[in-house]
């Protein structure tokens, strides 16, 4: 193959265009059938090998439903797996190993789930063809490989898997019932006590699972996962909705209870990639289009190449530019005018107490809000936005507000497009194409229906839902959530310049570090006992709030010499002991 071609079928409107993809081909015009219709589902195909990718059906395309793509030189290989005829292709696998933590890092889109799939056996690889391929094929092609004694074991059902979906919000679609009862089915290893106790569970467990929170079920997934007796353990965004130190035990349990088990964990958050993985896979290539892994790499190498955009083994620049990282902390832009000024906020919801302290939001500020999960930053959130009211104290300010709720969901029954032209009078216009729908790549994403969006996609809807509206202050609840280290730095960008631009406030709450070392002025950190007390301290720069954050936690951050991203250090290591000792537990 040397060209890729894809039709999003979700997009594609033959009927209202007249198929004028196939009338404006160079080829078909020719008399040659590059683009024909499908008889059986009336679809147009693209005949990639007579394709010449001169791109005119591309941009002719009125619904920006195809994508022609010319594959790297280097890659003279079959596919693992296609989809269908004109549908996204995924080129080579990542290797489990035994006794180590096998991490995937890449885009959304590039197939890191569908090589989970594979590799469980949830999903028949077809080499490309249409029909499944023979799982001696896939044997052959590894032939000397670390994979090749995994498939082998494969074919022989000689492999005990355990699988932790992606999206756990779909975890009561599958499940009904008690929460105990869901983990009690998975306990075959006897831990299962253990991991309740150690991921702070043992409250939810005669609750049904539909009424459990994101993080919560995060939690119930991760330890059935683990409480099963696997040879290999496969955990998809195991991350999402965990605080800093919720990801802490989740990696030290992981790395306890499989350390003579493999495991492969895809996710987005590169420190926690960096403290519990042995080595590093990069997924590359045209995001719903095509993917390619790459060979394993140490763990900071990995990053570090992923960082820098070039595949060095396959000669290939994965972006335009490197994504790099100056000094820890952004150089303040904030004003002098105070948007709301908060004091001594008091709030009880049920056995759970909130109380803020005095603190202020300026004008042309992102203020970032940090903590353990339960301790009152959504609540003090939805008090901010008018969804409830406080007990007692004072919130000043006669400000509008946006807000952006913790988990992203939406019964509205149309397109993006429709969704965001009935919010916003400015939809279509440069103005608002620069602003919003570029930096938060929505092009690809107008046409297509609210409800059948990813996670991802989801959340970059709901962002540009909330900064649409015609506000003072724009409150974010857990933005990065589900999207990839690119678009979480795209967004960090985009939120200053708006903040700038516009004149207005932003007040972030998120678990990244990174990301929130990237975006905000200053930090206002949430102590206490998670479901039972929360409290917070006066606003302060983002350095005392962090390393005041994590000296809670017990983790130090260094700053990587070559690319300048905050890395998580070894527990007990020399340069964790020194940094504990002088009280920096995040190097700016």
């Amino acid at each position: 193959m040397t060209r890729i071609a894809v039709i999003n079928q979700e997009l594609c409107k033959p009927k209202k265009c007249n198929y004028l993809c196939i009338n404006v081909c160079p080829k078909n015009r020719s008399g040659e059938e590059c683009i024909i219709q499908d008889k059986e589902t009336n679809f147009p195909i693209i005949d990639e090998n007579i394709c010449i990718g001169c791109g005119i059906c591309v941009h002719k395309c009125p619904f920006k439903a195809i994508t022609i793509v010319n594959l790297p030189e280097k890659l003279k290989e079959k596919p693992i797996h296609r989809f269908g005829k004109n549908k996204f292709v995924l080129f080579r696998l990542p290797h489990p190993i035994p006794g180590e933590v096998v991490g995937l890092v890449g885009s959304n889109g590039l197939g890191k789930t569908t090589a989970l799939a594979i590799l469980s056996g949830k999903i028949k690889p077809n080499l490309g063809e249409r029909k499944h391929a023979d799982l001696s094929e896939l044997i052959s092609l590894y032939r000397g490989t670390e994979l090749q004694n995994y498939l082998e074991k494969v074919k022989k059902k000689e492999v005990k898997v355990s699988y932790k979906l992606q999206r756990v919000d779909k975890v009561p679609d599958k499940y009904t019932g008690k929460v105990s009862r869901l983990l009690k089915r998975t306990d075959k290893r006897g831990i299962l006590s253990d991991l309740i106790s150690r991921f702070g569970i043992e409250d939810i467990l005669d609750n049904d699972i539909d009424k459990v929170s994101g993080g919560e079920l995060q939690r119930v997934a991760i330890a059935a996962c683990l409480a099963k007796d696997a040879d290999i353990y496969y955990l998809d965004e195991p991350t999402s909705f965990l605080d800093v130190f919720q990801r802490l035990e989740v990696s030290k349990a992981i790395r306890e209870f499989c350390k003579d088990r493999s495991v492969l964990i895809a996710d987005h958050d590169l420190a926690t990639l960096d403290f519990l993985a042995d080595r590093i896979h990069i997924f590359y290539g045209v995001p719903s289009v095509y993917g390619i892994v790459s060979s394993p790499y140490s763990v900071r190498s990995g990053i570090n190449a992923f960082l820098d955009g070039y595949i060095k083994e396959d000669n290939v620049r994965i972006r335009s530019k490197s994504i790099t990282f100056g000094s820890s902390y952004i150089q303040s832009t904030r004003g002098s005018k105070i948007m709301i000024e908060f004091n001594d906020i008091q709030k009880k919801l049920g056995n759970f107490s909130l109380t803020v302290k005095k603190g202020e939001l300026y004008d042309r500020e992102v203020l970032g809000m940090l903590g353990a999960n339960a301790l009152g930053k959504t609540t003090f959130a939805e008090m901010l936005a008018g969804k409830l009211k406080t007990d007692s104290g004072k919130i000043k300010g006669k400000v509008k507000i946006s807000y952006k709720s913790q988990y992203p969901h939406t019964d509205f029954d149309g397109t993006v497009r429709e969704l965001l032209k009935s919010v916003t009078k400015e939809f279509g216009t440069e103005n608002y194409k620069s602003e919003v729908i570029r930096p938060l790549r929505l092009d690809k994403l107008l046409e297509r229906k609210v409800k059948k969006l990813s996670g991802g996609e989801l959340q970059r809807v709901a962002i540009a839902v909330s900064i649409s509206q015609e506000t003072d202050v724009y409150l974010l609840d857990e933005p990065s959530a589900f999207l990839d280290v690119e678009m979480r730095l795209y967004l960090a960008n985009m939120v200053r310049r708006l903040a700038e631009k516009r004149e207005c406030s932003f007040m972030i709450i998120d678990h990244d570090l990174l990301f929130l070392s990237q975006i905000a002025d200053r930090g206002v950190v949430f102590l206490g006992k998670s479901g039972v007390e929360g409290f917070t301290e006066k606003p302060t720069t983002v350095e005392k709030a962090f390393n005041n954050f994590l000296s809670k936690v017990g983790v130090t951050f260094r700053k990587d010499p070559q690319t300048g991203r905050p890395r998580a250090n070894k527990f007990g290591s020399k340069l964790d002991r020194e940094q504990k000792e002088t009280g920096k537990y995040f190097m700016s």
